[in-house]
């Protein structure tokens, strides 16, 4: 079955120049060889680009010369300079921020993208078909402002931060994946679905009990940058962060519920493998270190992620205690490391929760029932009480 997905993204926002190549944890890999962006009749140009996967991505149009800008997460582009390129003017590509890779192919001149699909039958490629326009037309794509789901959502659509020690908890939840990126899929099930209903559920059951701040990062079925993801608990005020996912693995053993908190080596080859399946970023987040050189900003990193680390191993061990206390099954190593990425903001105990493998026969049937969802969200609330109680007696103890 083909997969098609247009996304006719034109805006005018960040710049055209793409960082050297480098070395990636890329998710797909070009093909050069059975790419090609070729004339076509009429002034036209038809751009295929093989990859070794699906991954999400867009396509916008810039001015100041007349450019073509597709950015994916992520490729590793090794080989682009063999690349046939007929009827452009330039061709590069590379990293342009973290977890995000970019091509630009300067164009010869206006031109708009008249159909763009990723198609995922057979080899996956990208096909994009671009005609001439004039002046006033590519003038009015490439100023295009920005769609919705990928900027930071505006600031009033989330509470505001309270003082450290005041108000009331802030969870923030992640589930995971989400509109072109679907997550693990076993015939019709998707992991964006599953992890997005019980995440729903989780937070009206925090908000019931009061007490507790709840945010989504998303609320629907839509995509989410990681970093955006992360953007939204920090605006938030988050207190904690839970990244919910159910993901589905070949190899390994993977069956029950498993806790991953961030590490730089995975703690085994199956946390390995789930750390490039959502890693696909190495993002610095989570304090501000735009003015800062490179030694303080490690610096102010190592002194965020030596208050946190301490609160995070405590916040595993409750939500540990809480699920095997419910009586529900967990993995026989249920505390794990890797290297996630939404894990990564130094100030904000952050926890991956894998509620189950949808690649076990058993972990799927109970993530489809509504009556285990109930259970392991209650079993999680209670771990959050448990640790919020501790936090806020010893953060007590810290500031005295």
């Amino acid at each position: 079955m083909m997969r098609a997905v247009l996304l006719a993204m034109v805006t005018l926002i960040w710049g055209a120049v793409a960082a050297p190549a480098q070395d990636l944890s890329a998710l797909a890999r070009l093909d050069a060889g059975a790419s090609s962006i070729a004339p076509l009749s009429g002034g036209g140009l038809q751009v295929t680009l093989a990859i070794s996967q699906p991954v999400p991505w867009r396509v916008r149009l810039l001015d100041g010369p007349p450019r073509l800008i597709m950015d994916f997460r992520e490729v590793d582009w090794a080989g682009i300079n063999t690349l046939r390129h007929d009827g452009i003017t330039d061709l590069r590509a590379g990293v342009f921020r973290p977890g995000w890779s970019r091509l630009v192919a300067e164009l010869p001149g206006p031109m708009t993208v008249v159909s763009a699909q990723m198609v995922t039958e057979g080899p996956t490629r990208v096909e994009l078909r671009l005609q001439p326009a004039s002046a006033q037309d590519f003038a009015t794509a490439a100023a295009a402002p920005e769609p919705p789901g990928w900027a930071l959502p505006p600031a009033a659509d989330l509470p505001r931060p309270q003082p450290a020690g005041k108000g009331p908890v802030v969870v923030v939840l992640d589930p995971g994946h989400g509109g072109i990126d679907p997550g693990a899929e076993r015939g019709k099930t998707r992991e964006a679905d599953l992890v997005l209903t019980f995440a729903r559920d989780l937070k009206e059951l925090l908000l019931r009990d009061g007490g507790f701040v709840v945010v989504l990062t998303r609320e629907e079925d839509v995509f989410v940058p990681l970093e955006t993801r992360i953007s939204i608990a920090r605006a938030a005020g988050a207190h904690l962060f839970l990244s919910l996912h159910a993901d589905a693995l070949a190899e390994g053993e993977a069956v029950g519920a498993t806790l991953y908190t961030l590490s730089d080596e995975a703690s085994d080859a199956a946390a390995r493998t789930l750390a490039e399946r959502h890693d696909r970023a190495d993002l610095l987040a989570g304090v501000d270190l735009t003015e800062q050189d490179d030694t303080v900003a490690r610096v102010l990193m190592d002194m965020a992620r030596t208050e946190t680390e301490p609160r995070t191993a405590r916040l595993t061990t409750a939500l540990e205690t809480a699920i095997k206390g419910a009586g529900l099954t967990m993995h026989r190593h249920p505390q794990q490391t890797a290297g996630f990425s939404v894990l990564k903001s130094p100030d904000v105990p952050s926890v991956l929760v894998e509620l189950g493998f949808m690649s076990s026969d058993r972990d799927l049937a109970r993530l489809t029932d509504p009556d285990w969802r109930a259970t392991m969200a209650a079993a999680l609330r209670d771990g959050i009480i448990a640790w919020a109680a501790e936090d806020a007696a010893l953060g007590a103890l810290v500031r005295q």
